[in-house]
């Protein structure tokens, strides 16, 4: 806050016992209370005995203020809680409307610079504007415009963490710009009504010339865009009023100068995190089993000026070249340049214990254990030091700020193959396993939108002997006479393979499978590094991947056992749709499935290749 250096010394020595100082700092409290509470509530009576009853409980619990430096966003939190308990539900909510409340500062007659340089039918909008705003508007763009309050100021005041308060600030300034747009006032006006309704607002005429709105002040950044995650109201409440729950730091940054964008062309704009602060937004629409949607928000080391680098959302991959003014659609996700294994903040213990081990690192970070739909994480590192926040709600993916803030008139590239424009496409499977003739086809979507209406599914035949269905509900093993040897959960046998609407590259998805039943496995790019090799050591078994990494699909995955048994199952997808013969058509979907039991992951293929999937009961 702007002068709250000035009074430190002041607060300071009222901590001390000195009556006097208190009573001068509540002196000057009372004018500054004033004024904030009048612009909160627009009525001049409440703001009368809102101040009055402020300034009582500021002296029966001074002795609680714990930092002198504090104590104007703690004087404000007093004010703001009197506030809401006048309001009660009215708080999230337009309070009164615009037929109901009173012109008493519409009409003001003072012959002052405000009165002179102000229309009044202006005045009247701009008034009328802002009491049509819920009063927790009104007091975050209060805090923010007149008082210039920093974010975790007014998150100290209203009671959430920073991100929270940016959220609430955005989503008022946005609620501002609608109602001025509703009287006729173009986008460029939300400045000068922020400035007019200062001055209008301000108890003196020196005041009053000391209001001054800049762009600066209502930039939020990108960060804001949480408060996108709240269109219902419910959720509204959830994050901007209970606020953000923090739940811990990051205390090293999980390699962020690796990642990178696969195709040579696209890399990331790699920087040092000491002199830049970087956000990571993790959202599981349904769960931390479910789907993920990625994005990557890049800023200075001021946690200012974020913007978005990189979002995988439902529809697609996007990189944006800051330096080349270029959004770029791309076929694949995003990976470690050093090819290490994408951490989650979701992840197990077990899970990160094992991968720890097995690429011989740690990785000090916080970690979420929540499973609830709708759940939003985001991870800040600033400098050295990181917050993690999360959140529940279910509309992300349907609000314009979560998608991206990317500047007007950037150009789009759009890099894709035929298949991932699509969003899906189908594929073949051919190959041989112990002399065996092995052949199939499935279908697969490359975006969680696409997933909806184009699920995965599979079948597979090996030789006479064994049939493999997997319909997205239910997946079944055949033998050779046509019963059922074991019945699964649906999406089996999409453990291992690549699933990519999953929201991960392959070849993580490939190694986090391998992870979570103790697989153990090696990673190695191509020359030119646009494949890579990923080799999964089992006890009787070797299996190697070979991976497409512009295009994010498994190429080929090549069976090797201790008897030297060799085989091996090579994939080819469409890129475009010919005529329809009937030969992918999808499984019969089972309605309500039966009691199935949970598959054994990946190790379906290590099984496959021993010979042993269909021995199970």
């Amino acid at each position: 806050m702007g002068d709250s250096e000035d009074h430190v010394g002041l607060v300071k020595k009222a901590q001390l016992g000195d009556k006097e100082c208190l009573n001068r700092l509540a002196e000057v409290a009372e004018v500054r209370l004033h004024q904030y509470v009048l612009r909160l509530t627009l009525e001049k009576d409440m703001t009368d005995d809102i101040v009055q009853e402020s300034i009582l409980e500021m002296f029966k619990v001074f002795e609680k203020l714990k930092k002198a430096e504090q104590f104007w966003a703690w004087l404000y939190g007093i004010a703001l809680n009197k506030v809401r308990r006048h309001y009660g539900r009215q708080w999230r909510h337009r309070a009164v409307s615009l037929s109901q409340a009173g012109h008493a500062l519409a009409e003001d007659k003072r012959d002052d610079a405000v009165a002179t340089m102000v229309g009044r039918e202006l005045k009247e909008i701009i008034l009328g504007s802002m009491r049509e705003l819920a009063p927790r508007h009104r007091a975050v763009l209060t805090m923010r415009c007149y008082d210039n309050m920093s974010y975790s100021e007014i998150a100290k005041s209203i009671g959430c963490t920073e991100l929270g308060a940016r959220a609430l600030f955005y989503r008022a300034k946005k609620a501002l710009a609608k109602r001025l747009s509703e009287y006729g006032l173009g986008k460029g006006s939300l400045l000068l009504a922020l400035a007019l309704f200062g001055k209008m607002t301000a108890t003196s005429e020196a005041a009053a010339a000391q209001v001054s709105v800049t762009a600066a002040t209502t930039k939020v950044g990108v960060t804001a865009a949480l408060v996108a995650m709240c269109s219902g109201k419910a959720a509204v409440i959830a994050l901007t009023t209970a606020g953000i729950l923090a739940i811990g730091g990051i205390a090293a940054k999980p390699g962020l100068d690796k990642m990178f964008a696969a195709s040579p062309n696209l890399k990331f704009e790699t920087s040092n995190s000491k002199l830049s602060c970087e956000e990571y937004w993790y959202y599981y629409p349904s769960g931390v089993n479910g789907p993920l949607m990625m994005r990557l928000m890049k800023g200075n080391s001021r946690g200012e000026d974020l913007y978005c680098q990189c979002m995988q959302d439902e529809t697609g991959n996007y990189y944006y070249d800051k330096a080349k003014f270029t959004v770029y659609v791309k076929n694949h996700r995003l990976l470690q340049r050093d090819l290490s294994v994408w951490r989650l903040p979701t992840d197990s213990a077990e899970l990160r214990e094992f991968l720890s081990e097995v690429e011989g690192r740690g990785e000090e970070m916080e970690y979420v254990s929540s499973n609830r739909d709708g759940l939003m994480v985001v991870a800040r590192l600033q400098g050295s030091n990181g917050h993690l926040w999360t959140t529940h709600h279910y509309h992300v993916l349907k609000e314009e700020y979560f998608r991206d803030n990317w500047p007007a008139g950037v150009k789009l590239v759009d890099n894709r193959d035929a298949m991932h424009e699509r969003g899906w496409t189908y594929f073949r499977i051919t190959g041989q396993l112990n002399g065996e003739t092995v052949s199939g086809t499935g279908r697969i979507p490359f975006v969680y939108a696409a997933s909806k209406l184009r699920y995965a599914w599979l079948k597979l035949r090996v030789g006479d002997r064994l049939r493999i269905v997997d319909n997205g509900t239910e997946a079944c093993v055949y033998d050779a006479t046509g019963k059922t040897a074991t019945r699964y959960r649906g999406g089996s046998f999409f453990q291992g393979l690549c699933r990519p609407w999953m929201g991960l590259h392959t070849v993580d998805t490939v190694r986090r499978d391998a992870a979570r039943v103790k697989v153990r496995f090696e990673t190695r790019y191509s020359a030119d590094q646009t494949k890579a090799e990923i080799v999964l050591t089992c006890e009787q078994t070797k299996l190697t991947y070979d991976v497409d990494m512009e295009r994010d699909v498994i190429e080929k995955i090549t069976f090797l056992t201790n008897d030297n048994t060799e085989g091996e199952l090579k994939f080819s997808y469409l890129q475009e749709m010919g005529r329809d013969t009937g030969e992918f058509a999808a499984p019969r979907q089972v309605g309500s499935p039966r009691q199935l039991q949970d598959s054994t992951g990946m190790l379906w293929l290590v099984k496959l290749a021993e010979g042993k999937l269909a021995s199970e009961k």
